[in-house]
């Protein structure tokens, strides 16, 4: 069956392997999912990533972080889905928790998160929230 939302996908095993307090979790390689680990290595969210070619499909491997034994992202969600696509200007961009969440956007100028999409002035798909 075909994956309708491969990034809610990567988001939900990011969550589902912090919960079970894995170290590392694979998931299917793309250019945007490996855009928005960017983002999150970026805040500091994730130790970092890299690619995993050991099956038949290339695939990145996420290194979880952890805070005390307590996993750094409390709450990953996806925002724009792919029944409800979700826009805002630069302006309007969401602010999460009073400024301690990002929300990740993309834009003409890339994936970024809400600050950086600010600074630079652009709007776009707001993708997810993470705190």
């Amino acid at each position: 069956m075909a994956m309708t939302d491969p990034l809610g996908d990567m988001l939900t095993r990011i969550r589902n392997g912090q919960q079970a307090k894995k170290d590392s979790v694979l998931s299917p390689a793309s250019k945007l999912r490996a855009r928005v680990l960017e983002v999150l290595q970026r805040e500091g969210y994730i130790r970092g990533y890299s690619d995993d070619t050991t099956g038949g499909h290339p695939q990145l491997r996420i290194e979880l972080k952890y805070f005390e034994g307590e996993p750094a992202i409390k709450h990953i969600a996806r925002v724009s889905k792919p029944g409800r696509r979700v826009y805002s200007g630069s302006k309007e961009l969401p602010v999460v928790r009073n400024g301690l969440g990002i929300t990740i956007v993309s834009t003409p100028k890339g994936v970024l998160s809400d600050a950086e999409a600010r600074a630079d002035n652009v709007g776009g798909e707001v993708l997810a929230e993470v705190f």
